[in-house]
């Protein structure tokens, strides 16, 4: 190989090398999945950014195979619902602590499953724990991964009961 066709190279491997971090970074406010295998973006459409955006990533990790993100965002996801609901029904209050802070998602669903305001669904009642369940061992649990069956056991469970919130919470 003569000389100039050797830095000819290298200018390309330098060029290609500069750009390559630009063009493979995803962007900052991250990217839509290419598929919906947890929750329908139909469910959550039209509310409000922030839950859009979390329900891409939701889907993105279960496509993905990150199943242990997944249910961390899954767990993400009721618990912004869940305040929402609260909020929307301007009884925020019972769900703080004395400095203002929401209570744990723990409390959040005992203050869900306890409020009088809205009549919730036998699914909703009954899925609400398993679904904190899995989201919690993801995040806490050193030794647990979550696999695809932990999630497709929950994800008609988790639709139907992010459904019901989004409607108390008069977000559709």
């Amino acid at each position: 190989m003569n000389t100039t066709k050797a830095r000819e190279v290298l200018l390309l491997a330098k060029s290609v090398q500069a750009e390559a971090p630009i063009i493979f970074v995803p962007p900052s406010a991250g990217t839509r999945p290419n598929s919906q295998g947890v929750l329908p973006h139909a469910c959550v459409s039209g509310t409000r950014g922030y839950i859009e955006r979390v329900v891409f990533q939701i889907n993105g990790c279960y496509e993905k195979g990150w199943f242990d993100g997944c249910a961390v965002m899954m767990r993400r996801l009721l618990e912004t619902l869940i305040i929402e609901c609260f909020e929307a029904a301007g009884i925020a209050s019972k769900i703080k602590n004395s400095q203002g802070d929401f209570l744990m998602l723990s409390d959040l669903i005992v203050g869900m499953l306890s409020e009088t305001s809205w009549n919730l669904g036998r699914i909703t009642r009954r899925a609400l724990p398993k679904l904190k369940n899995i989201g919690d061992w993801s995040a806490h649990s050193r030794r647990y991964n979550a696999h695809r069956e932990d999630i497709e056991r929950l994800a008609t469970d988790f639709r139907v009961v992010c459904q019901e919130l989004v409607y108390l919470a008069s977000l559709k």
